[in-house]
């Protein structure tokens, strides 16, 4: 599998620990999304990011509620082991696996490079390469949503981990039946990148602050990993 633009980011790593998310600040998918499909998550939950990721959520919903009160984060997905980005490649795999298979009509071997392809669209490689870790495997990436004053999610149009174009984050800026799914989208932005995080350009749930795609997505546009001074300051957690 090719490498992605931002696994040539430098990672200079400040040490920080990971700590628990304090979960009864924001709302919270419970239980948690992976864990009830059997990812092997050991005795570590996943609910942890590195320190200042946290001090960051906290500045965001602060921005959140400023402008929208009574609503709040949801924390889907945070911290994920190497072995637990691997269960989960293979997971979804196997997801597209049973869903091409369903439109064939035998005789056709799978194509395994292609489903691939479109799992690594939207997932990162479990590396265990220290130089080119998985962002979740940081402890520097989250994946969120909204819920509103009545703790209602918001529609945002398309559920999250779902692999299509719904996912990412423009994909309703011009359609005319999606304008409330693109404004519910973009008070997410708005509020995260208040705090500093930077969205996955693929996925509107996903935001990281301080790992490689972060630096990767502040570089100016002349700029290249090679010319760049830009640095990770968070690199695989343990």
């Amino acid at each position: 599998m090719a490498s992605k633009p931002y696994q040539r980011i430098p990672i200079q790593e400040c040490g920080e620990s990971l700590v628990p998310i304090p979960l009864e600040q924001f709302a919270v998918v419970d239980p948690h999304p992976y864990a009830i499909l059997g990812a092997p998550y050991g005795e570590r939950s996943p609910y942890y990011v590195r320190e200042g990721v946290l001090r960051a959520l906290v500045q965001a919903q602060v921005h959140l509620q400023q402008r929208h009160p009574g609503w709040r984060i949801q924390i889907f997905d945070a911290y994920r082991p190497i072995t637990v980005q691997q269960f989960m490649v293979n997971y979804t795999y196997e997801q597209l696996l049973q869903v091409w298979q369903s439109t064939q009509l035998g005789g056709t071997d799978a194509p395994r490079e292609e489903l691939m392809a479109q799992v690594y669209q939207f997932w990162a490689a479990p590396s265990h390469d220290i130089a080119t870790p998985p962002p979740h495997s940081t402890g520097a990436a989250i994946d969120i949503t909204l819920v509103d004053a009545q703790q209602q999610v918001v529609d945002m149009g398309s559920e999250i981990d779902e692999i299509s174009e719904r996912s990412y984050p423009n994909y309703f800026v011009d359609k005319l039946d999606g304008q409330t799914f693109h404004h519910h989208r973009t008070v997410l932005a708005q509020a995260m990148q208040a705090a500093r995080f930077r969205q996955h350009p693929n996925e509107w749930w996903h935001f990281s602050l301080g790992d490689q795609l972060w630096a990767w997505l502040g570089m100016t546009v002349d700029e290249t990993p090679n010319n760049s001074k830009a640095f990770a300051y968070y690199g695989r957690a343990e």
